[in-house]
């Protein structure tokens, strides 16, 4: 839809709004300070906040960290609505305008695919049917006090008047915007947004579907090669399934007391529910808001935690640094949530991370435990082939199936009502074909079988997820919260349903444990790798779910620790399928060989070291591939400069090493040549042109450009944050057997004379040659100069109005909410997980959006950090303090204790009864 003069003009305004704004914060311009000043929090003093029944004290240390000390858990939570929509309201109102589908009410037609995306998904209804029917009286209590705590600060800030700098530049676009008031289902709904983007092998069905344009399936598989179970090992020792369905752990394995049972999840209740939510997907993967980071591509994160025995102060240490998409502000909110004295009446005392716009501690610590989280992985959504036969049925059994029909109507700011049509399987499957190019391409190549019905146009592509599936996770936080042993701790886990996730664990008695959860289908025929038919039934989803107690879990195992960084959990003898597309192990060996060099001659592992482990930024492939690379021949000098970069280098990433910057330059080149090159323009990401000869079969041809086809360019289209090869730990895992074979045809290229070239050696010659191409081209002529912090580097993106394809985007904006870019230490697949795509550059994607480590000895001893800060208001001093420390691996001391708390506060804020 054009835009409007009217529009212009006004976005015009918007920026020599933000042009004023800089301009005058940093000349002193009083006019301009004052307007970012307005909207920073009271820290000290009084508040009146109605519904108090006594005061709430809010101590907040020098990085604005709040801890607040109650006399009820009401007014806990009641605090932290009000403290957290002090700091981050713009935030919260955004995420709950995606998570309800409803963006473009704020934002005008630029978000509307966003919309149909998420609106057809019914991630709000979803959360609305666990109010109404699946949590607890307790959590909608706490989901209360936290939304009257919201909505007391909101009513200080009637139309979003002062809240947020944000506010003033949407206003110059959308004047008749008003931030409505909060709901207890907004919170709820967040946890969907967590499950999409940890939601498991979706993009891989997907990739793997489209790369069939290509190749065999016998092709595909080597590039998803088997899990590395001998050498890079699993989470726990795999233990059994007994008749009745309980997971007994592996050997040495203590085992526990059990939680109760909880009732299954049949397929007839999600049925029930997913036929009223489930809609039409966009299907464009990379125009879904990334709240979490791209879904499917790298997901990651480190935790592990070691028992008393094995560390210098005889009691267990705990570390986790999840991996997630950077963003401004942080991701995670830091804070603490004590009661005064524990009571009835007041049962909290816990300190950690969380989101803001939902109450609860996340990931942190309590009095007797600790936890951390890392992504399972586990395979929770299938995408089914549907042969579609008329405009309103598809075939099932034989038997034409009518669709469920209904229509959505997405507002739009400064536009008119936008009206999507939805069509759903009898499943309450959504056709995500319908209106994705990319899913209908799905539907014409992905393997279907000898007995599948005529293909003709292709096939529908329909999705089911368990995270549409009304769950528990809401009460899991707060069981978590004031878990008090293992078998606390594996209750609260039994009710966390989506997204699934590898809970780790330590407690101030000395025990370690690990638990996973999470809702997981039973499959009837197929394993998920590929769309299923979804003309046969019997590929369906069996009526219960994997039930809680046939979930892998360990207990005090005689190793003396357990390391969780998105690994198999178990293997191949352990017969319930969790997923074929595990990580492949290999920052899980990493963080193992140091803790076992660590232990090695009886060895102690010390909070430093814990510390230490989570910086280790070495390529473990480099050590195999770089003895390779130095064994070419290079004639010429130019070339062999950089080559000699090489020598002697100790494969680590540091963010001012030549080496590292050459290596991973050798790398991306190398992955474009083997892979890339041979990839369908589906997977390319966006602007990258081949000269190519169309292929007449789906096989590798000997010659790679399709023998004596007629030649034509073909651009790739795919999103950076999703295009392939990414480089990954899988890359590193396919080209590692590849190597075996010096003459395998993943080796042929197209030299850049549009030459067919064959053999490793070759490739390995051309791909140390582009990239010192590529990196004269970026860094300079003069290698002295180079090193991979220049390549490699972040920018903190506010990610509505901070980003290039903003409806307000200009620089002015950008250096208004945007931070950075910083030099970055660190790789893909590397501990300190600074992810970055080789499809699409060198940029950073991924990070450890927080670090910290536990000391289960003294919590006031441990330690924490954030990306960016407490704040969400640009310019104030907490908006990225923190930034700086992280990049550097600092840590912050955490206080937990009343004392220790005390003497850190910098400021007090007393919220009394209104």
């Amino acid at each position: 839809m054009p835009r409007s003069k009217k529009f212009r003009r006004a976005r015009l305004i918007v920026i020599l709004l933000a042009v004023m704004l800089v301009a005058g914060l940093a000349g002193g311009g009083w006019w301009a300070a004052d307007t970012v000043r307005s909207s920073f929090p009271q820290v000290s003093g009084t508040v009146k906040v109605p519904g108090m029944s006594a005061p709430v004290d809010v101590v907040r240390d020098d990085k604005g960290i709040p801890q607040l000390y109650a006399d009820t858990d009401a007014d806990l939570f009641r605090g932290q609505g009000y403290v957290q929509a002090q700091d981050r309201f713009w935030e919260m109102d955004v995420r709950r305008h995606i998570t309800a589908g409803r963006l473009s009410e704020m934002f005008g037609s630029g978000t509307v695919e966003k919309d149909s995306f998420l609106r057809t998904m019914g991630w709000r209804q979803v959360a609305q049917k666990e109010w109404d029917t699946t949590l607890s009286e307790e959590t909608k209590r706490n989901l209360t006090a936290y939304t009257e705590g919201v909505n007391a600060w909101l009513a200080e800030h009637p139309g979003g008047a002062g809240a947020s700098v944000e506010y003033a530049l949407l206003g110059a676009v959308n004047s008749g915007y008003t931030p409505e008031k909060w709901d207890p289902v907004d919170s709820v709904a967040w946890l969907k947004a967590m499950a999409w983007s940890l939601s498991g092998n979706m993009q891989e069905e997907i990739d793997r579907s489209l790369l069939t344009q290509n190749f065999t399936t016998e092709q595909i598989a080597q590039l998803y090669p088997d899990y590395p179970y001998d050498r890079n090992g699993t989470i726990v020792k795999t233990g059994k399934v007994v008749t009745d369905g309980t997971y007994t752990p592996g050997e040495g394995a203590t085992v526990p007391a059990q939680p109760g049972s909880a009732a299954a999840v049949t397929t007839a209740q999600a049925r029930a529910v997913t036929q009223q939510l489930l809609g039409d997907l966009s299907g464009k993967m990379g125009e879904m808001p990334q709240l979490l980071g791209p879904n499917g591509q790298g997901i990651g994160s480190n935790s592990w935690v070691v028992s008393g025995a094995n560390t210098t102060t005889g009691k267990p240490m705990l570390a986790n640094d999840p991996h997630l998409g950077p963003g401004m502000p942080s991701i995670w909110y830091q804070m603490g949530l004590h009661c005064r004295a524990a009571s009835a009446a007041c049962t909290y005392d816990t300190a950690g991370y969380t989101f803001a716009g939902m109450p609860g501690v996340v990931i942190g610590h309590n009095k007797d435990i600790a936890w951390g989280f890392t992504n399972l992985g586990a395979d929770v959504t299938d995408l089914y082939l549907e042969k579609v036969t008329g405009p309103d049925t598809y075939l099932l059994d034989g038997k034409d199936v009518k669709f469920t029909v209904r229509k959505e109507t997405i507002k739009v700011a400064g536009g008119s009502d936008r009206t999507i049509t939805v069509r759903t399987t009898q499943d309450g499957m959504p056709m995500i074909s319908d209106q994705s190019s990319e899913d209908q391409k799905i539907g014409s190549y992905a393997p279907a079988g000898n007995a599948a019905p005529d293909r003709a146009a292709g096939y529908g592509v329909a999705l089911r997820w368990t995270a549409l599936v009304p769950g528990k996770t809401m009460d899991a936080v707060f069981k978590l919260d004031k878990a008090s042993d293992f078998t606390t701790f594996r209750a609260a886990a039994q009710d966390f349903a989506v997204p699934a996730q590898n809970l780790i664990y330590a407690d101030t008695k000395g025990n370690i444990g690990y638990q996973a959860p999470g809702l997981i289908p039973v499959r009837g025929k197929g394993d998920g790798r590929y769309p299923a038919p979804g003309w046969d039934s019997t590929y369906a989803w069996n009526a219960n779910y994997l039930p809680f107690k046939s979930l892998p879990y360990a207990y005090n195992p005689p190793e003396g620790y357990i390391v969780t960084a998105n690994q198999a959990v178990v293997d191949d003898t352990y017969k319930p399928l969790l997923t074929k597309d595990w990580e492949y192990g290999t920052r899980a060996k990493e963080i193992t060989d140091q803790i076992q060099s660590k232990l090695k001659n009886g060895g102690k592992i010390s909070l430093n070291d814990m510390q230490s482990m989570q910086l280790d930024n070495t390529s473990v492939l480099a050590k195999e591939l770089v003895p390779l690379l130095l064994k070419v021949q290079i004639d010429d000098p130019y070339v062999r400069e950089a080559q000699d970069l090489l020598k002697d280098w100790n494969y680590h990433q540091d963010a001012d090493s030549a080496a590292a910057a050459y290596y991973n330059g050798v790398w991306r080149n190398l992955l474009m040549l083997s892979f890339g090159q041979k990839f369908p323009a589906d997977l390319r990401v966006e602007g990258d042109c081949l000269l190519v000869r169309q292929k007449r079969d789906n096989t590798l041809p000997d010659d790679a450009l399709g023998g004596a086809a007629q030649a034509v360019t073909e651009c790739g289209t795919r999103k950076p944050s999703l295009a392939q090869p990414d480089g990954g730990d899988r890359w590193m895992e396919v080209v590692r057997q590849q190597l075996a074979d010096p003459k395998s045809p993943w080796w042929d290229y197209i030299d850049s004379n549009h030459q067919q070239q064959h053999g490793l050696d070759k490739l390995l010659a051309e791909a140390l040659k582009d990239a010192r191409q590529d990196l004269t081209s970026r860094l300079g002529k003069d290698i002295s100069t180079w090193s991979w912090g220049r390549l490699h580097q972040l920018t903190l993106q506010e990610p509505t109005l901070g980003t290039d394809d903003s409806s307000i985007a200009s620089t002015a904006v950008h250096k208004l909410l945007n931070r950075g870019p910083y030099k970055m230490s660190g790789g893909s697949a590397a501990v300190d997980a600074t992810g970055w795509n080789a499809a699409a550059g060198y940029d950073v994607d991924w990070i450890p959006s927080m670090r910290m480590v536990v000391d289960l000895s003294d919590f006031d001893a441990s330690r924490w950090i954030n990306v960016g800060g407490a704040s969400g208001h640009t310019f104030h001093p907490n908006y990225n303090d923190q930034t700086d420390l992280w990049a550097k691996g600092e840590l912050l001391p955490w206080s937990y204790t009343k004392d220790a708390v005390t003497k850190s506060g910098k400021n007090t804020l007393t919220l009394t009864a209104g």
